[in-house]
């Protein structure tokens, strides 16, 4: 998956949705850890401070939590 870094939508709220659209369709179940930094910086081509905003996107919504020294993981129950 490729990110637009011309269009209007920064390059975080677009991995930020992409990750959203993965969790939403069980593609990261809940409970389950997301992808690391080190993953997402080689899918998505970005620095790690874009996908720590990505990340920190998801945590306002509610839909990620981190547990210090492990990473971060899906809520067992994903808001509405």
């Amino acid at each position: 998956m490729s990110i637009d870094r011309e269009g209007p939508i920064p390059p975080y709220r677009q991995i930020a949705t992409i990750l959203r659209a993965r969790i939403e369709d069980g593609s990261i179940a809940p409970g389950r850890r997301i992808p690391s930094l080190v993953a997402l910086e080689a899918e998505f081509g970005v620095a790690r401070d874009t996908l720590r905003k990505a990340v920190q996107v998801l945590k306002d919504e509610g839909l990620v939590h981190t547990v210090t020294g492990m990473g971060v993981y899906v809520v067992d129950k994903v808001p509405e």
